[in-house]
Formats: structure tokens, C-alpha cells, sequence
């Protein structure tokens, strides 16, 4: 990378009922239980002090997707990401997953977000691991929504997920070390502030 910034990235898998001709995602779930769509996603933050200090904390996602009626391994790069991004209610964070594919010469746009929201602590693990995901005909989310579902990463991929924590661009085991301890008290805080000092948790 010609980026000379400290940065991060990681890799998360998701998958779960998804289906055309659906608009609401938990329908969609229900109905596309026979037809499980996997998301492999790679994350980069290309300039972590950066993404720290914006606050819709914003950065790339490659995406590889498995789904039966569009096909597999279909690559999806340069989508959005963002994590705990702040929405109109000042109790609900995004974290938002965005990805756009062209399949047999036609644009589809795939929408999810998960609700990072002011809940007793209880809730922590459903809320940050559920993707509400919509699909949207064309390139963006102004197309009409054709397709939908709920797509989560299971407890073995989150382990897996955490492997894959890599610094970029650090030129010592200290940038390193600061680039996973940086993140990882970032998210960490966004949790605690969220599940346990709102809530008086």
C-alpha cells in the first residue's frame, strides 16, 4: 500500500435466510432459510487515527458473496463501511455494511446495518452481530428494494475473526501493537459507553 498511515484490517463472515421479492428483513430470513447468503468480508482502514477521529468512523469493504440465485464467489469490491456511526436517534449507533455487484449485466446493491442501540448489556451480543439487509435494484439505494434478510456472524467466526486483526503499514511490533491496542480500546469504548454507562448497566 502506497499509504504511509498506520492503519488496520480484518476480515468478518456472515450468513442467513435471504430472499428475493421481500422488502422487510426478518420476512426475508424466514422465507430464504433454504437459500443462506454468505458475506466474506474484508475490512481496511486505511489511516486508523483518522477513522478513530471521524465520527461515522468510515472504511472499505471487499466483499466475496455466496448466495444460490445470483451464484458463488462473487466479488463485490470498494463497498462501505462504518462502524458505530451515529444515526438521527442520539440512542441508536450503525455499524453499516455496504456492497454493490453486477450480475448477468445487471447492478444490484446490498444495504445492511447492524443497530448498536441503548440496551441492557444483555443485548450486546444479538445487537452487534445481526445484519438487517436490504436489496436494492441499481448501484445505489435509490433503486426499489427487490430483495431482503437478516445475515449474523456465529460465535466460531467471530474467533475467526479476531485472527485476522492485522496492522498496516507499521514499521515496528510497537506500531503494531499500538495499531490493535487503538482499535481495540476504540470498540471497546463505544461498547461500554453505549451498553454499560447509558444504561447505568
Amino acid at each position: 500500500m502506497s499509504n504511509s498511515k498506520l492503519g488496520f484490517s480484518f476480515k468478518e463472515t456472515m450468513s442467513g435466510g435471504f430472499a428475493m421479492g421481500e422488502t422487510d428483513p426478518a420476512s426475508g430470513a424466514e422465507k430464504g432459510k433454504s437459500d443462506v447468503l454468505t458475506m466474506h468480508g474484508t475490512i481496511t482502514i486505511d489511516d486508523l487515527d483518522a477513522f478513530i477521529a471521524d465520527p461515522k468512523h468510515l472504511g472499505v469493504l471487499d466483499v466475496v458473496m455466496d448466495w444460490s440465485p445470483f451464484g458463488m464467489n462473487l466479488a463485490a469490491p470498494h463497498g462501505v463501511f462504518n462502524l458505530f456511526s451515529p444515526s438521527d436517534d442520539p440512542k441508536l449507533k450503525l455499524m453499516v455494511y455496504e456492497w454493490c455487484l453486477q450480475q448477468s449485466g445487471e447492478w444490484y446493491y446490498f444495504a445492511g446495518h447492524k443497530e448498536v442501540r441503548v440496551h441492557p448489556l444483555r443485548d450486546l451480543w444479538n445487537d452487534t452481530t445481526t445484519l438487517f439487509t436490504l436489496l436494492y435494484k441499481g448501484k445505489d439505494k435509490t433503486g426499489p428494494v427487490i430483495g431482503a434478510g437478516i445475515i449474523s456472524i456465529a460465535p466460531p467466526e467471530l474467533v475467526k475473526m479476531v485472527a485476522t486483526f492485522k496492522a498496516l503499514n507499521a514499521q515496528s511490533v510497537a506500531d503494531r501493537v499500538r495499531a490493535e491496542t487503538e482499535f481495540g480500546r476504540f470498540f471497546l469504548g463505544e461498547l461500554w459507553d453505549t451498553y454499560v454507562k447509558k444504561t447505568g448497566t
